[in-house]
Order: structure tokens, then C-alpha cells, then sequence
């Protein structure tokens, strides 16, 4: 494996991008262009709040103080509109709809608007009446606040800031020609110059903000692959969107940290990542179609352990359950023996999952299938027949590996060596969830439940659910949740083989009906850019 750079949080556009013209520009990354996006409604509440300010002095607090209490029109006219107009800007600038990129360009358009406003007020509203060599426009504040506040690319910066400190000699000029009084250039040059002066000043923040993007950028490079956006995260790692940087290709990169797999000292920690490694190439040799492919895996130079697999589109049965209610026998004995076929390969390669549950199913479009099953995490196996004691990542500091509502009792009480059993074990719990939309047993805490695994007889999955149940497959459920292992399918290939002997009652699950399934349940899944589902938080391999 090749030296990989460090993680940093990822940004889901490319720092640079290429012209027409053939010239490379350079762009800031989306997270940065996001974060920029709330600076700039930061800048309209502030616009806001001085155009507001400034409209109740002029009102109410500036006649008060002056002989005879007049009121300057001009300068409310100007203040109400400079009010209106930020207040406008602050209302885009909430809409959950607008793109970021967009509204930072209406942000430098409102900091021209302010810049017009205060212009207008200076040649205008209080024009010069002495050449008073001190006096520095506002225009000057704002660019600055915006620079500071909500910096764009130092190209884009400098360029509005020109704009912004011409509107000043602009507006004189113009007053100047219809009648008002007429400034000597050198005048003018004075009074001005300190806005142009802030105007080049505004590009250091901008420069600033371009370099920590470009850092981002090159941080972000994960060996061949571009980390995208996080699709999940969770008690062992993460899981991101990524895409291999030569072939274009989508992917999911789940990262796991070291100690959260049992390692509390250094040497500990590599250890369990050279045992990772190994059971990670083991599981990449797994050749059924419906389990998750492994395309790649590594160790950063953090020592967090990364492993690519493929970007999948599709809802993992956990949630299908949840949302759609219980699935139909015939159904739920073809995802079966989908699920047995993934798990008899692992097994007769001596991988034991240790971990199967709904959550680590994904139901998937994969082309013109639908309900095309596949299993997940397969990088926490147990390998067996090891030729050392010990040499199996699971076994560090006895630690117990998998998910209560789904463990073996054998697992539980850890009497003899879990092996393939506890995985047919697990697979009768996501059968039950399937049929019933409930688990096998229910507690208020996960310590009643393991005891509950252990003890208590089950109800089967038939006196559960209203839908008819088959009596054939609800013996194979109940075959599979027996207590003493010696009473159940000795590994998944014997279930796959008994699966693909039970009936589901009614007609076989067709590809028919799961396409009319999925149109009619994911119809956003279902069409010629379906793929662009993947992300979304519910598509793609986000299990952690």
C-alpha cells in the first residue's frame, strides 16, 4: 500500500476547475463556499442593523440636537431605501432553496448596494461644505466588513472593491455636473484614496481563505480516491461518498479508528490494524454477487484503517422495515436466500460475520434488478482455523462483537468458540424482523434482552403478524433461533439450501413484483438518473 494523506473534513467540489480557454481557475471548496454563505447573512443582518441605526439618528436624534429641528429628507430617503434593500438581501439569504455559490455573488452585490447607498448619501445627502483633508468614507468600512466577514476568491474581491470605492468619486462627479458643488481633483484624490487603499487591503483575507482550500484540497486525497461528502458515522468510524480520482468512479470509504477496535496503546493499535489488513484481504476475495465488493484498503497516516467498497443505491431492511411495515412471506424468502448465498460463500472460506442484522442488509437497485440484496461489514469478521491462537481481530481483550437483539447465545455467555452457527442464528432474528416487523424478543435494556436470547423460548414469527405465514417457514425460523447450536443449520450454505426448498407461500417473489414494488414505494430510485440517489443519506453503504 502507498503512503496516503492525512483526513480533514472533505469538500464536495474540486479547488480548481478548467476554462474553456484552457486555463485553470481556482475556486474555493464547497464546505468553504457553504460556510461562506452564512458569513454573507451575517453581513446582511449587519447592513440591516447600520442602515436601521442610522435611519433612527438621522430621524429622531439629529433634529433634536440641532437649532430649528429640521429634518435632512435626503439622507432618510436614502437610509429607508439602504434599510428596504438590506432587509430584502436578509430574507434571501434565509431561503433553504438558494445555492450557496449563488448567494455569495448576491452577496458582493450587496456590498456594491451598500457601497451605491453610502455614495449617493456622501455627494448627495452631506456634501462637502469645507475641504475637510479628514474626512473617509464608509464606503471604506464596508469593504472591509465584508472582506473580513464573508471573503470571496482575491480575484472577485478586488475587483468589487474597486467598483465599491469608485461609486465615491463617481457620485461627486455626477453632483458635481448637475449643479452641486464641483471638488478639485486633488480633493477628490484625498478624500478617496483610503477606500481604494481598503479595496487592495480586502484581497489578504481572500488570499487566506484560498490557501486553507487549497490545504483542504490536497488533505482530503485519500490514495486514489477524493473524499465527498459523509454518508454516515457511527460507533466504529465513518463512511464517506468518495470517487477515484482517475476512473471517475463512485465509491464508499468507511474509516474505522483503531481504538475503537480494542487497541489502547500504540503498539495495541498496530496490531489490530495489521490483523485488519489480513481479514480485510480475506474478505476481499469473497466472490458471491450479493455481497458488498471491496474495491481497496489502507492505513492513513493517522493509523485509521480505511477500507472502499462500492457506492450502492438502494435502503438497508432496518429502515425498509420500519417504513414500508412487515414484507410479505414470499418476499422475505427471496431476500433470504440472497442473504444465505453471500453468507455460505464467507462461510466456506472460514469468515464468520459476527454482526448480521437488517441494518447490515442492503436491499439495492443494481441496474435492471431490483431487490438485489447485499450484504454488509463484512471488515469486523471472525476468520477460523487460524494457525495461532489469538491472530483473530475479535478476540483482543475478550471483546464481544455484534448487536444484541441478534446474538447467538452461545455469543452471549461465551461458552465454546462462536463459528457459523451464531451467523444462521442472527439470520433467523432478520427473518422474524421481516415477517413480523418486530424483534424476537422485546426489553427495556440491552442486558434483559441478551438474557432473554438466552433463556426464553421464542413466540414464532406466525402468532406475530397478521400476514399468513407458511408453515414450512416458520420452521425454518424457529430452526434457526434453537438455542443449542447443534440443533440449527450447521452454516448458511445448509439455510440457503432449505430456504431455496421453503415456499413463501402464495406465488414466488418475482422480478416483476419488485419492480412494481420500487416504482410505486422509491420511485426516485427507479429512473434513468436514479443514480444520483446515491447521495442521499439512504443510498449507499453507510453502515458503521
Amino acid at each position: 500500500m502507498g503512503k496516503h494523506k492525512i483526513i480533514a473534513p472533505a469538500a464536495t467540489t474540486p479547488l480548481s476547475r478548467t476554462t474553456d480557454s484552457g486555463r485553470s481557475t481556482i475556486r474555493l471548496p464547497t464546505e468553504m463556499v457553504s460556510e461562506q454563505a452564512r458569513r454573507v447573512a451575517v453581513f446582511s443582518t449587519v447592513g440591516v442593523v447600520l442602515w436601521t441605526f442610522a435611519l433612527m439618528l438621522e430621524a429622531f436624534v439629529v433634529p433634536a440636537l440641532l437649532t430649528g429641528g429640521q429634518r435632512n429628507w435626503r439622507a432618510i430617503t436614502i437610509q429607508i431605501f439602504g434599510s428596504i434593500g438590506s432587509a430584502v438581501m436578509w430574507i434571501y439569504m434565509r431561503r433553504p432553496d438558494a445555492e450557496a455559490e449563488h448567494k455569495n455573488n448576491i452577496g458582493l452585490g450587496m456590498m456594491l448596494f451598500h457601497a451605491i447607498g453610502i455614495a449617493v448619501f456622501n455627494a448627495w445627502a452631506y456634501p462637502p461644505v469645507v475641504d475637510d483633508f479628514l474626512r473617509i468614507s464608509w464606503i471604506s468600512l464596508d469593504i472591509l466588513i465584508y472582506s473580513m466577514i464573508a471573503p470571496t476568491t482575491p480575484r472577485k474581491m478586488l475587483i468589487a472593491g474597486l467598483v465599491a470605492a469608485s461609486f465615491d468619486p463617481i457620485a461627486h462627479t455626477v453632483v458635481g455636473l448637475t449643479g452641486g458643488r464641483q471638488l478639485h481633483p486633488m480633493y477628490l484624490f484625498i478624500i478617496c484614496w483610503p477606500t481604494y487603499a481598503c479595496a487592495f487591503i480586502s484581497i489578504v483575507p481572500a488570499r487566506v481563505q484560498q490557501r486553507l482550500g487549497r490545504k483542504l484540497h490536497e488533505a482530503q486525497q485519500l490514495g486514489s480516491y477524493h473524499l465527498l461528502e459523509q454518508l454516515g458515522e457511527g460507533g466504529m468510524g465513518e463512511v464517506w461518498r468518495a470517487e477515484h480520482r482517475l476512473l471517475a468512479r463512485d465509491a464508499a470509504i468507511k474509516l474505522v479508528r483503531p481504538e475503537v477496535l480494542g487497541a489502547k496503546t500504540p503498539e495495541d493499535a498496530h496490531v489490530v490494524l495489521r490483523r485488519f489488513e489480513r481479514e480485510a484481504q480475506a474478505t476481499a476475495a469473497l466472490s458471491s454477487p450479493h455481497t458488498i465488493q471491496v474495491f481497496d484498503f489502507g492505513i492513513t497516516d493517522e493509523g485509521t484503517f480505511y477500507y472502499v467498497m462500492e457506492l450502492l443505491v438502494g435502503r438497508d431492511l432496518e429502515s425498509l422495515v420500519r417504513e414500508f411495515g412487515p414484507l410479505p412471506p414470499h418476499r422475505a424468502v427471496y431476500l433470504l436466500r440472497q442473504v444465505c448465498h453471500s453468507l455460505a460463500d464467507a462461510h466456506a472460506r472460514g469468515l464468520v460475520h459476527r454482526d448480521v442484522k437488517p441494518a447490515n442488509i442492503y436491499v439495492c437497485r443494481m441496474g435492471l434488478e431490483y431487490d438485489f440484496a447485499k450484504v454488509l461489514d463484512f471488515g469486523l469478521v471472525k476468520i477460523k482455523d487460524r494457525v495461532r491462537d489469538g491472530d483473530s481481530l475479535t478476540t483482543i481483550d475478550q471483546t464481544t462483537t455484534g448487536t444484541p437483539a441478534y446474538m447467538a447465545p452461545e455469543a452471549i455467555v461465551g461458552n465454546g468458540e462462536v463459528d457459523r452457527r451464531a451467523d444462521v442464528y442472527a439470520l433467523g432474528c432478520v427473518a422474524y424482523f421481516l415477517l413480523t416487523g418486530e424483534l424476537v424478543f422485546q426489553a427495556d435494556t440491552s442486558m434483559k434482552m441478551l438474557i432473554q436470547h438466552v433463556q426464553t423460548q421464542p413466540t414464532p414469527p406466525s402468532q406475530r403478524t397478521e400476514l399468513p405465514v407458511p408453515r414450512e417457514l416458520d420452521d425454518l425460523v424457529m430452526a434457526c433461533l434453537q438455542k443449542d447450536p447443534r440443533l440449527r443449520p450447521q452454516d448458511a450454505g445448509e439455510l440457503f439450501r432449505m430456504a431455496c426448498r421453503c415456499s413463501g407461500g402464495r406465488d414466488e417473489w418475482t422480478a416483476e413484483q419488485a419492480e412494481q414494488w420500487w416504482k410505486a414505494h422509491l420511485p426516485e430510485l427507479t429512473g434513468p438518473l436514479a443514480v444520483t440517489a446515491s447521495r442521499t443519506p439512504t443510498a449507499g453503504a453507510v453502515s458503521v
